[in-house]
């Protein structure tokens, strides 16, 4: 009886998250391209940059050539780079004709208290004239490739729909094993901690975003008290998005299949440190969220298919059909990101191996905090 228990919990818990935990898995929240504003308001992009010669070009190309009817400026923040990030910036808006429309300064020494790329997007808010600040901000990464109609996209949407902040979840780069293997399932526990669908809805609390693609009014950013406010966030966008929301303002949050992410992450090393980064400040660094995460990642996600083998193995018909059951419903929850990535269906069936990866990952990230080297990017460690 106990064994039929255990393998009926996480079959219980699969049919509510399915049911009943926003819609989550469906992966349909999208830009809808079809409307025309009369008019299109100025929109300056700020873009920290910190060694990023490789992607840089590509990015600033993208947002040099933006379809938009507005007025767009572009500031890049050279946060103390070590390679050619400056340079080739230049170029490639003097190569395009269009060196008027980018502002490049250098980053100052980091601030006390300040997260660097938070300390970065300030000093190029900063550098924008108060008195023609514009009516949005797009706070983008250096290594996004966008969509030539993208900000007109997000614009569109603000303006329709009264929002204050929306934001974009990039299509990540999905090419090597272990792209693949990790990175789909990134994207889809991301929807499962915060589903879209709720984030989305005025009257639910729950606020998230995604810091390669943030487009925010000047007014709500002015609200929250600027970029300052979150100053110290290593998660910074969904803590941007937290503080747009509880102020009373609407906020939103989706998929694209046309603005990417220019970052690889081929090997396994570069995508566990990526997630170690930050995975244990999501849980606030609380040892008994730890905890509490460890059991309900063997409960939601290692049961089903243990006891499908064990209940193979002895016979016992029961058991396996539920865990079989529970397997089948999580795969089927798995496959609308699956097909956003475009890799083959028989990828959704390694599902509970991939979380068993990132739960040490997790793991890992609370060991790194306490060693002091939690929240190490590009050549800093946090605190």
């Amino acid at each position: 009886m106990v064994v039929i228990i255990v393998a009926a919990l996480p079959l219980g818990i699969w049919l509510f998250l399915l049911l009943f935990w926003g819609n989550f898995w469906r992966a349909d929240c999208r830009l809808d391209n079809s409307q025309v504003l009369s008019h299109y308001p100025r929109v300056c992009a700020v873009v920290p940059a910190r060694n990023e010669a490789e992607a840089i070009a590509t990015s600033l190309t993208s947002l040099l050539n933006q379809d938009y009817a507005g007025e767009f400026s572009i500031v890049l923040v050279d946060d103390n780079s070590s390679d050619r990030t400056s340079e080739i910036a230049l170029e490639t808006a003097a190569s395009l004709g269009k060196s008027d429309r980018l502002k490049i300064i250098t980053g100052k020494p980091l601030a006390l208290g300040w997260k660097g790329k938070l300390w970065a997007m300030h000093q190029g808010i900063e550098s924008v004239h108060q008195a023609i600040y514009p009516d949005y901000w797009l706070f983008t990464d250096a290594d996004i490739q966008h969509d030539s109609n993208n900000l007109t996209q997000l614009v569109t949407k603000a303006e329709i729909e009264d929002l204050d902040l929306v934001s974009l979840m990039v299509l990540l780069r999905c090419q090597s094993f272990w792209e693949k293997i990790l990175i789909p399932a990134f994207v889809f526990f991301f929807q499962k901690l915060y589903p879209f669908a709720w984030v989305n809805n005025p009257h639910k609390s729950m606020a998230a975003a995604a810091g390669g693609c943030i487009l925010i009014s000047n007014q709500a950013l002015t609200s929250i008290g600027g970029i300052a406010r979150i100053k110290d966030a290593l998660i910074d966008d969904c803590t941007l998005a937290q503080a747009v929301k509880s102020s009373g303002k609407n906020i939103w949050l989706g998929l694209s299949e046309t603005t990417i992410s220019l970052r690889g992450y081929d090997n396994l090393k570069v995508i566990w440190d990526t997630i170690a980064r930050t995975a244990y400040t999501q849980l606030n660094y609380s040892p008994l969220l730890l905890i509490g995460t460890v059991i309900g990642m063997i409960i939601v996600y290692l049961i089903a298919p243990i006891g499908t083998i064990w209940g193979l193995i002895t016979r016992n018909w029961l058991v396996f059909s539920t865990c079989a059951v529970t397997w089948l419903l999580m795969i089927w929850a798995y496959l609308p990101t699956i097909k956003l990535y475009k890799i083959a269906w028989t990828w959704a069936g390694l599902l509970p191996a991939i979380a068993f990866l990132y739960l040490l990952m997790t793991i890992d990230s609370a060991v790194k905090y306490y060693q002091g080297q939690g929240g190490a990017w590009k050549g800093r460690t946090y605190d």
